[in-house]
């Protein structure tokens, strides 16, 4: 994927990236109203967006692991998964960004695989973070 901002991705890629940036205002409404709570029960900002997240789809809730940095998308510990699965994370990533957050979700939800669900999600609210960051929603 490029560093490209979603905001001149959907000047480019028309429809499809309209999906996506409605889906950023939501979340970024979401992250308003979380923030508040926020304050009261010190979250991180990427506790704040798998929070903002859930609003637009239901997310099975996992015990929150610090992870560190890793040098592609995908989470440090999934490295270590075998390769048919880090590329299925790195599509429903892809798909994401071209075809919106709601729909990869729902694609990995209907993968039933617990490493791909939670990698795919921390690897979506790393890349989030970076994209809100950028517009100042965070």
């Amino acid at each position: 994927m490029s560093d490209k901002n979603f905001s001149s991705q959907q000047k480019e890629g028309g429809v499809k990236h309209e999906v996506l940036e409605a889906e950023i205002r939501k979340l970024a409404e979401e992250i308003k109203a979380i923030k508040i709570k926020a304050e009261k029960n010190h979250l991180s900002e990427e506790e704040i967006i798998k929070k903002s997240l859930s609003a637009l789809t239901p997310i099975p809730q996992k015990p929150t692991v610090q992870s560190q940095p890793s040098p592609g998308p995908l989470p440090s510990y999934a490295q270590s998964f075998p390769p048919e699965v880090k590329l299925e994370i790195e599509y429903l990533l892809d798909l994401a960004f071209h075809e919106g957050i709601v729909k990869a979700l729902q694609k990995a939800q209907e993968t039933n695989n617990p490493a791909i669900i939670d990698a795919f999600h921390d690897a979506l609210v790393g890349k989030l973070y970076q994209e809100l960051k950028e517009r100042k929603i965070l």
